[in-house]
């Protein structure tokens, strides 16, 4: 570490990167999580010593002891966001300091140690800067960035590691909906839940994830795209999806979501919705909403549209709802206008061609 809380990076170029014409080939449907890039960032960190050999390396596999820590405890967590091509033909992230901030949140709540804003910035800027041909020149194409650190040590005991390695990936991703955005299918889970108070629920951790899989296979089962937790006490009011945070559109365009308690995940895409639509002149509340509430609200037509967001598809319309006590749907199963709005002014200012009115974008060329 030096300069305070930056790293110095060095830099080693991959020796045998892709060949241009193979990865344009790549990027003409490149999918999601599929394609990776040339290089990868590592920084590891080892108690009394701190962050220390900071580099950009050519991507490759993680050599790893059979008693790392990781692999019996669990200590791991990840963020996820995306560079884009703007307008002006520049490379812009979005709001990259926020995810900075929940890194470190998630930091704390699995006793893993913080890396400063600045060093977790910088590691992105410099594998953008390296990898920057492998963003998607389509308009609706951009760099997935995948920062994730794990407890390294080698060592069997419940406690907290002394070494951690941090690492950034980037994959080039494609439109999360090919042929336009459609509404989905949710699933409402009877049987499993999300998070518990006092658990990880709000921590961005890959246990939080793995616990969600036996419900998303129930969902799918069920002829559905995607499952709603409800709340682990009651079980009576609404969570969050698998991986989205989720809205209420009401009929006086009054937009309800519920409230950061601590079993739900402090989305960026949420806040980011939030601020917008109090910008558009929508009263937006925090509070719980029940299952019941919900589908009396749909069946009367008080809840007009309901949508989830988060980073990988921005914003997605719900148009069907089933549980094991049958189905109904929003706003006839389509895209509302209020939807469809919030989602547009989202990738616009991603896109960088709609004003930046809150210093969300992050220009790195």
């Amino acid at each position: 570490m030096s300069g305070g809380d930056k790293l110095d990076f060095e830099i080693r170029p991959n020796a045998t990167p892709v060949a241009a014409a193979d990865r344009a080939a790549l990027l003409v449907n490149p999918g999601f999580g599929r394609i990776f890039t040339d290089h990868m960032v590592t920084v590891r960190y080892a108690e009394g010593k701190g962050w220390y050999d900071a580099r950009v390396e050519a991507r490759a596999p993680i050599p790893m002891d059979p008693a790392s820590a990781v692999l019996h405890y669990a200590q791991e967590i990840f963020e996820g966001l995306k560079a884009y091509n703007t307008a002006d033909g520049g490379v812009s992230m979005f709001r990259p300091d926020a995810n900075a901030r929940r890194f470190n949140l998630s930091a704390d709540r699995m006793s893993m140690p913080a890396l400063p804003e600045e060093a977790f910035l910088g590691s992105l800027r410099e594998l953008i800067t390296i990898d920057r041909d492998w963003i998607p020149t389509d308009a609706d194409g951009s760099l997935y960035l995948r920062p994730f650190m794990y407890a390294s040590e080698v060592f069997l005991g419940v406690r907290p590691a002394r070494e951690y390695l941090y690492l950034v990936i980037a994959s080039p991703v494609g439109a999360y909906f090919s042929g336009g955005v459609k509404p989905v299918t949710v699933w409402v889970s009877p049987d499993y839940t999300r998070a518990a108070p006092g658990g990880t629920g709000a921590a961005k951790c890959g246990g939080n994830y793995a616990a969600s899989l036996a419900a998303q296979a129930e969902a799918i089962e069920a002829g559905c795209d995607q499952v709603v937790f409800l709340d682990a006490v009651e079980q009576k009011y609404i969570d969050e999806l698998g991986g989205m945070n989720i809205f209420f559109v009401f009929d006086d365009g009054t937009l309800v979501t519920p409230p950061l308690t601590g079993t739900i995940l402090p989305g960026i895409t949420r806040e980011s919705v939030i601020t917008l639509a109090r910008d558009a002149g929508h009263e937006v509340v925090e509070r719980p909403i029940s299952f019941d509430e919900w589908r009396a609200g749909a069946e009367s037509g008080r809840i007009s549209e309901t949508f989830a967001c988060g980073t990988a598809a921005v914003i997605t319309p719900i148009g069907t709802v089933r549980s094991p006590s049958g189905e109904f749907t929003i706003d006839g199963g389509g895209s509302g206008e209020v939807t469809m709005s919030l989602r547009q002014q989202l990738v616009d200012i991603q896109r960088g061609t709609a004003p930046d009115t809150h210093g969300w974008i992050h220009k790195i060329f």
